[in-house]
Parts: C-alpha cells; structure tokens; sequence
C-alpha cells in the first residue's frame, strides 16, 4: 500500500477538452467519452477542469441555450489541487479526503500525465481502502432509496381520497392522496 504510486493506477490518457468548448458540447464529450469530468489543456498544460456538476449547476442556474454560449473554462474552478505521478496512493487519497475531491490531475514538469479518481483507486485495489468502498456503497444504497422513495410517491395505494371521500386506488399528489378521477381534474 506504502509503495503503490499514482503512476501505476493513474488514467495515462485521460479525456481533455479545450478550455474554449462550450458546455454542451462538454457534456456531449463526457456521455460519449463515459466520464464524469473533461481535463482542460492546451497541449500538456493544464487550465482546468470541468465536472458533471458543474454542468449541472449551469443548467439549473441558466437555460439550455445558455449551455451553448458558456465557455468550460469560465465556471472551472480557478484553483485547481493536483498531484505528481511518484506520489504514493496513500497521499493521494489524504489529499482527496482533505479536499472532498474525487480526482486529481496527474502534473510531472508542468505538464499533463494523468488523472487519478477514486474510481481508480477502488478498481485497482477496493481492499486496501475499506472505507472507500463502504463510502460507495452507502452512495449507491442512498441513491436507491431515494429512487424507492420517488417510485412509491407514484405507484397507487388504496384508501380513501383526501379530495372527495371515495375509497380508491390513491396517488400523491403535492403531498395529498387523491383518486384518479380527482387526479385527472386537476
């Protein structure tokens, strides 16, 4: 564990984008590419990097037609942490603690070598970090209880309609349980 580099578990050809690629065209390169981030570079030297969540948060905050004027490099953080290949996983994976990051560009020269996510770490050796892959696992536990969650707010129970008093297949609808007939009027 003391010995393992980032060198030997690191993304050696990880996918860039230039700084100037609008964000919907970012998001298209990360669906396609299966990524949830896109390194900016120019050449071998790093300008940013731009995450799912920061598209997201473009979205949310701007309109679909907005995704195709902003440019990545304009919501990329402006400090950016990163780590050199002769590292040890150990110390990368303080640093992402440290940080609450979950990748770090790979910088050897002021170039370019790498990108080392926790995804990295888990698939080369998910015993070595135990926590890590309980930290994964209570994510994905969490994410399906929250899809639990949705799907029970929309499939029907049976009861007694909060709208007009008949007994019926309920749905919950704005926080209320209402039939379908109640559901339809609205």
């Amino acid at each position: 564990m003391e010995r393992v580099l980032v060198a030997d578990i690191m993304t050696k050809d990880p996918i860039t984008a230039k700084a100037d690629l609008n964000l919907l065209d970012c998001a298209k390169k990360m669906v396609k590419g299966k990524v949830g981030s896109l390194i900016l570079a120019d050449k071998k030297k790093l300008i940013g990097l731009i995450t799912q969540r920061d598209i997201l948060w473009a979205l949310v905050k701007k309109s679909k037609e907005d995704l195709k004027t902003i440019k990545a490099v304009d919501i990329s953080p402006k400090k950016l942490a990163t780590i050199k290949p002769s590292s040890t996983i150990k110390e990368a994976l303080s640093k992402m603690k440290k940080l609450k990051f979950e990748r770090l560009p790979v910088i050897q020269n002021n170039e370019l070598v790498g990108m080392l996510t926790i995804k990295d770490i888990l698939n080369f050796h998910p015993e070595l970090y135990p926590e890590l892959d309980e930290f994964a696992k209570i994510r994905e536990e969490s994410r399906k209880l929250k899809g639990l969650q949705k799907l029970k707010e929309k499939s029907p129970s049976e009861g007694i309609c909060e709208e007009c008093g008949a007994q019926d297949f309920l749905y919950r609808i704005n926080g209320m349980l209402i039939c379908e007939s109640c559901r339809n009027a609205m």
